[in-house]
C-alpha cells in the first residue's frame, strides 16, 4: 500500500526531515513517479484513488505466500481505509457498533473512527487498544480532511513515513517506495503509536507520556528522519474529558 499527503494536509514531526537528504546526489523521485511505479508492479490488482490533488491512496492485495498478511481496502462515507493485518475480536467488535457479522477490518476502523469523530463516547487511545490483533491501517477522512494512523504494539506489522522534496508525507508498507522520493528522510512509524492530522504523533499504549525523537544513522553513517519512541520523563499535564459533545481528534492534547 502507498498513501501520499500533500503537506496542506498533513503537518508531519519536523525530525523526519533530514539534511542528508540534501547532500545526496541522487534525484529523489517525485511523488507522482513512485505511484506509477507502485502501479506498474502491481498491474494486475493495484489501483489507486486521488482527492482532489490533497491525497492520493494506492493498494494492492498482498503477493500470494504460505501465509500472506491480510490487506484490505474500503472507503464509506467519504472514509477511507487501507488495514493490514487482521483482528482477533472482529466478530466482538462489530457487534459492538452494530456492524453485520460479514463487515471486514476495514470496515470496522472506519466505522470506530466515524464514532469517534461525531460522537466521541471514548477517548481515541482506549478504542484502538481495543483492537486485538496485529495491525496497521492509513484512514484519509475526504469529508474533514483528515488523516489518522496507527500501528498495532505487538510488532508485527510494519509501516514506514517519510516526507518528500515537495513537502508531502508518504506513508507505505514497502520502505523502497519511501525511500525512492523521501531518501534519507523517513523513519518506521512508531509500534502502539497513533497519528491525526490535527493532533499530530501519540502513543495510543502509554497515553500519558509525550513521544520523543530519537537519532537514527544509517549503515553509511548518514543522518535519517528520527525514530520517535515514547519519553517516561515527560507526562502529559492533563487528559482532557472526553464525552459526547467533545472532538475526539484533539485528544491527548496539553490543557
Amino acid at each position: 500500500m502507498l498513501a501520499i499527503f500533500k503537506k496542506s494536509v498533513v503537518d508531519p514531526p519536523k525530525e523526519l526531515q533530514s539534511p542528508a537528504s540534501l547532500q545526496i546526489s541522487n534525484k529523489a523521485a517525485s511523488p507522482q513517479e513512485t505511484m506509477k511505479n507502485f502501479l506498474a508492479s502491481n498491474s494486475n490488482d493495484g489501483f489507486s484513488i486521488g482527492f482532489m490533488d490533497k491525497a492520493f491512496l494506492a493498494y494492492s492485495k498482498p503477493p500470494p505466500s504460505s501465509n500472506p498478511q491480510q490487506r484490505l481496502f474500503c472507503g464509506l462515507n467519504d472514509i477511507y481505509c487501507i488495514f493490514l493485518g487482521s483482528l482477533n475480536n472482529l466478530w466482538a467488535l462489530n457487534k459492538q457498533y452494530g456492524l453485520s457479522k460479514g463487515a471486514n477490518e476495514a470496515m470496522l476502523v472506519s466505522e470506530a473512527y466515524r464514532t469517534l469523530r461525531d460522537r466521541g463516547p471514548f477517548p481515541a487511545h482506549e478504542v484502538l487498544k481495543g483492537l486485538e490483533g496485529s495491525f496497521g491501517f492509513v484512514i484519509y477522512d475526504h469529508k474533514a480532511g483528515n488523516v489518522f494512523v496507527a500501528l498495532g504494539a505487538d510488532e508485527t506489522m510494519k509501516l514506514f513515513w517519510g516526507i518528500a522534496s515537495d513537502g508531502s508525507v508518504m506513508i507505505s508498507d514497502n520502505v523502497d517506495h519511501i525511500k525512492a522520493s523521501c531518501l534519507k528522510s523517513f523513519a518506521p512509524f512508531p509500534t502502539g503509536c497513533m497519528y491525526h492530522s490535527e493532533s499530530g504523533l501519540k502513543s495510543f499504549e502509554h497515553p500519558s507520556y509525550k513521544m520523543k525523537p530519537m537519532p537514527r544513522v544509517d549503515s553509511e553513517g548518514a543522518m535519517c528522519g528520527a525514530y520517535f519512541k515514547v519519553d517516561v520523563y515527560s507526562k502529559v499535564n492533563s487528559m482532557p474529558r472526553v464525552g459526547s459533545s467533545a472532538n475526539w481528534a484533539t485528544w491527548g492534547q496539553q490543557a
